[in-house]
C-alpha cells in the first residue's frame, strides 16, 4: 500500500490546526481495505482538552464509523510520531500498523524515547513505519515553532 497519499491527507489536516493555533499535527485512520475511515487533526486548543490530539480523534470516529473499538487491520497513519497517550491508545485499539513522518525525539512513543506498539509486555503490538515523508512533516513543525519564537 502507498502511504505516501495518506500522509499527504494527514498534512492538509495538520495545516487545518494551524486555523485554532493548535500544533500542527495531522492523522488518518486507513481500512483493512485501503479505504479512508476517519482524518482529523490536532484541536488541544480549540477544544481546551489535553486529549484532543490528533491520533486520538481519529481513533475514536474510526471505532464510531465501524461500529467496533478494535480496529484490527486498520492502520493509523500521523504527520509526528505518537506520544505515550496516543501510541497507548493505537494499541489497545489493535491497529495493524502505525505509519508516521517526522519523529519527535522530546516526546516519541513509537521509537524515539519508547516504543509503545513493540513493546513485547503488551497484548498487542503494531508494525511501524517511520519517516514517510518525513521533511514535508518536520518542515510544518518547526515552521510553526520558528514563528512562535519570532512572535
Amino acid at each position: 500500500m502507498n502511504y505516501e497519499d495518506f500522509m499527504h491527507l494527514a498534512i492538509d489536516e495538520a495545516r487545518l490546526a494551524l486555523d485554532h493555533d493548535d500544533v500542527p499535527i495531522g492523522a488518518v485512520l486507513v481500512g483493512p481495505d485501503g479505504t479512508l475511515v476517519a482524518r482529523d487533526h490536532n484541536r488541544r486548543e480549540e477544544r481546551s482538552d489535553p486529549t484532543a490530539h490528533a491520533e486520538m480523534l481519529v481513533l475514536s470516529a474510526g471505532a464510531q464509523a465501524t461500529g467496533d473499538w478494535r480496529l484490527t487491520g486498520h492502520t493509523l497513519v500521523v504527520t509526528l510520531e505518537p506520544c505515550p497517550m496516543c501510541a497507548g491508545a493505537a494499541v489497545n485499539a489493535r491497529v495493524d500498523r502505525i505509519v508516521y513522518g517526522a519523529a519527535d525525539l522530546k516526546a516519541g512513543a513509537a521509537w524515539s524515547l519508547y516504543n509503545i506498539p513493540q513493546d513485547a509486555r503488551l497484548n498487542h503490538r503494531c508494525e511501524l513505519i517511520a519517516g514517510t515523508l518525513e521533511a514535508e512533516c518536520s518542515t510544518l513543525l518547526t515552521d510553526f515553532f520558528a514563528d512562535r519564537r519570532t512572535s
